[in-house]
């Protein structure tokens, strides 16, 4: 299926019905007073996360999403039947943005989460609603409220525990592979991976965590080069960042920080997330080198811990599922708090 994270669609509510004018006109009745019913509320258009959902490609198919108006009032007090509202069903960690001013309506983050994007008109009064004891027989009634119509950007930032961060063939889509069930396309020339992907990763005892895979991220990705500018957003609600760097990069360091340097210049916030680093396809290298590589880097200069895996034999992955669990528990401990 297609990726599609960002499109914008117009919504419009429906107008609320108007009121109706009405006399009782019954045999033996002759007076019978007002009697003209409500109009009945328009329709809504509202967005809901569907967790079956992974893309917003549809959308891109249906842009338009009009709710029904409400019936008028009818005589005898009868009021008009509401429209019906429409629901929009989007993937969770989608956002709905005004396309005219760029106002955020909201997001939804947790299942079955809802937005109201346009409101539908309430009816107007019946003239049943206006008669008091010095106006026994009103002759008007009121109109319904017209409805709301706006063009709504959506954009979908995927929700995951883990993202990986790293150059093109890091092997960040063989980890996923190797760790979950996910299928990425893995090949060996850079960017492979044209999509984001999720993984879901078995720690063992019951416990499981996300992983989401995005394309590599070259120097001046910010800046539009490569195919990271737009995906980049994917990683911003991820509790942890795990950086992936090559065993065979001369200067691990070096590109550690060129990366961080990117996600900076994104979004500078996307520092202050947990982080820990892996060099892969430490199978390449004899045993020897794996213990030198792994004494000098314990951690980087700034803190940050490194450890050595390899995707295709396996080194080190037990050891990455629990340190990435226990940095995943600290940030949900962290964000329950605050």
């Amino acid at each position: 299926m297609k990726f599609v994270d960002y499109v914008t669609i117009t919504v419009r509510s429906g107008a609320g019905g108007p009121g109706a004018v009405a006399f009782r006109r019954e045999k033996y009745v002759p007076r019978g007073g007002p009697a003209g019913g409500d109009g009945g509320d328009g329709g809504s258009v509202i967005l809901e996360a569907d967790p079956n959902l992974s893309t917003l490609l549809d959308l891109r198919y249906r842009r338009h999403h009009f709710a029904p108006s409400g019936e008028p009032g009818k005589g005898n007090n009868q009021k008009g039947k509401d429209g019906e509202d429409i629901i929009i069903r989007v993937p969770v960690g989608t956002l709905a943005r005004n396309a005219a001013t760029g106002e955020l309506l909201g997001e939804v983050l947790e299942p079955g989460d809802r937005i109201v994007l346009a409101r539908g008109g309430r009816g107007g009064k019946g003239n049943a609603f206006f008669k008091t004891p010095t106006r026994q027989t009103p002759r008007f009634a009121q109109p319904g409220e017209p409805g709301e119509e706006l063009q709504v950007i959506l954009e979908l930032k995927l929700l995951a525990d883990v993202g990986l961060v790293g150059f093109p063939n890091a092997g960040k889509s063989t980890l996923i592979a190797a760790l979950s069930a996910a299928r990425p396309k893995i090949a060996d020339y850079p960017f492979t991976t044209l999509q984001p992907t999720l993984g879901v990763v078995d720690v063992g005892d019951y416990r499981t965590f996300v992983m989401a895979d995005i394309p590599g991220i070259i120097e001046g990705a910010h800046e539009g080069k490569g195919l990271g500018i737009r995906f980049l957003k994917h990683i911003e609600r991820n509790a942890v960042l795990l950086f992936m760097i090559p065993a065979l990069e001369p200067e691990p360091e070096e590109a550690y920080q060129t990366l961080l340097n990117e996600l900076e210049a994104f979004n500078p916030a996307l520092l202050a997330k947990p982080r820990l680093v892996v060099l892969s396809m430490a199978d390449l290298l004899p045993e020897e080198e794996r213990q030198a590589l792994s004494q000098k880097y314990p951690s980087f200069q700034d803190g940050t811990e490194v450890m050595l895996i390899s995707a295709v034999s396996g080194y080190g992955l037990a050891e990455l599922k629990e340190k990435l669990w226990s940095y995943i528990t600290r940030a949900r401990a962290h964000a329950s708090a605050s």
